[in-house]
């Protein structure tokens, strides 16, 4: 009987690995409409990892089924003459996998982050409103990150800025932008595992005659990003950038403008619920000469390119908002202010949230708020808390009306032995 049993039992286990033939391998074949990726970029580029199109199966899901680890990002070895040698060590190697537990979470993050904007790069075409596209982007990546408050989730709203503005736009409601053939959107939106924010963004264009700024800009970014490493000077790192980015030209309408960097807006460092944590990357040269990258960290290496003059005001109406990293403790008097403040540090923490989540059913995380998350007559609450200091306002970051604006950015990683480039994907 005992035989019986084992024999049993053997033939129970073939079952399960027969489970992960539900997962279908093909290969991607639907081209993108827009223009600004590569041309090996595919809107189903998530089939080849057996996910379902368009995507439904969670990515921990799937790569469980697959009994697969997440993706490495693209690895680049450190260029700095003084740290050549960490190439060869074992003791940095070592010491690197040590860290797998972090690393798994945050490529877990990334194949999310792919996957949602590959899926997304299907459906933004001219004619689509803009809070319909922003809705059915963060809808897919709650979906494919299984959404769990603060445990995992957005790592913040989708920026959709077109044309002159530059960032820092997502629809408020009632807000009916339309997507047109003629406009130049940057598309920035972010994953977060425990905290690990994965931040990665891309130009949406479908006039031919905007290339040569989508390839400056995506040039600068990759330059950028190839001169990052440890102990690099950030200013080293915006003199690069800026050297790529401004020999560039582009004709619109007749006129050759040439393609500056936006002189004030720049790559920075991120911690654990933290999306700028301290260190900015600078995208023109100049400025702080003493501060460098170092061991361990992370950062967002972005730049942007635009036919204006380089230098972006705030403007519009605001719709990003994020708590203080480190917001005083503040009395508050207004019923509403506190109720709200509640909300925020349940909800989002020192995330970044906008008006839109605050509005719907699950006021921004259904794990956390179920179907009764909605804000009501919050407006003057949001003010008080921005009043006090506890909330910073972001409103949109805007150059000179009339001229076009272009971003793309990477997340990496400096790991003791080399650099990982973490959201680089097919696309990008």
């Amino acid at each position: 009987a005992a035989k019986k049993k084992k024999k049993k039992k053997k033939k129970k286990k073939k079952k399960k690995s027969g489970a992960a033939a539900g997962i279908v391998v093909k290969e991607p074949s639907v081209k993108p409409p827009a223009r600004g990726l590569k041309d090996t970029a595919f809107v189903d580029s998530y089939v080849k990892t057996g996910q379902t199109d368009p995507p439904s199966i969670p990515v921990a899901e799937l790569f469980q089924k697959t009994s697969t680890p997440f993706p490495i990002g693209e690895l680049q070895n450190y260029t700095l003459e003084s740290q050549t040698y960490r190439e060869a060590s074992d003791e940095l190697r070592a010491m690197d996998r040590m860290q797998e537990d972090l690393y798994s979470k945050i490529r877990h993050a990334s194949e999310v982050h792919r996957q949602v904007r590959s899926y997304a790069q299907s459906f933004i075409k001219p004619g689509i409103k803009l809070a319909d596209m922003c809705a059915k982007l963060e809808q897919k990546n709650r979906e494919l990150v299984v959404e769990d408050g603060l445990t995992r989730g957005i790592g913040f709203p989708t920026g959709c800025s077109l044309n002159h503005v530059a960032a820092h736009y997502t629809p408020n409601p009632g807000d009916d932008t339309v997507l047109s053939y003629d406009d130049v959107m940057k598309v920035d939106f972010g994953v977060q595992i425990e905290g690990r924010i994965i931040d990665s963004a891309w130009t949406v264009s479908f006039n031919p005659k905007y290339d040569p700024l989508l390839e400056a800009v995506k040039e600068a970014t990759d330059t950028g990003i190839r001169t990052a490493g440890i102990d690099v000077r950030l200013c080293d790192i915006g003199e690069s950038i800026q050297e790529v980015m401004e020999s560039y030209e582009v004709e619109l309408d007749g006129v050759m403008k040439p393609v500056k960097c936006i002189r004030n807006l720049n790559g920075h460092s991120i911690g654990p619920y933290q999306i700028h944590a301290g260190k900015s990357v600078p995208i023109v040269k100049g400025g702080d000469t003493a501060t460098k990258m170092e061991e361990g960290e992370m950062y967002a290496i972005e730049t942007f390119g635009t036919t204006g003059r380089g230098y972006v005001i705030e403007d519009m109406e605001c719709s990003h908002y994020m708590k203080n990293f480190y917001a005083p403790h503040v009395p508050l008097r207004l019923p509403r202010a506190k109720k709200l403040l509640g909300h925020i540090n349940k909800t989002f923490g020192t995330l970044a949230f906008c008006r839109r989540w605050l509005e719907r059913q699950d006021g921004g995380s259904a794990a956390v708020n179920g179907d009764k998350g909605q804000q009501e007559k919050y407006m003057g609450a949001l003010k008080n808390l921005c009043d006090v200091g506890i909330i910073q306002p972001y409103p949109p970051l805007c150059d000179v009306k009339g001229c076009y604006t272009a971003q793309y950015e990477h997340t990496l990683f400096l790991r003791p032995h080399c650099k990982e480039v973490l959201s680089r994907g097919d696309d990008y």
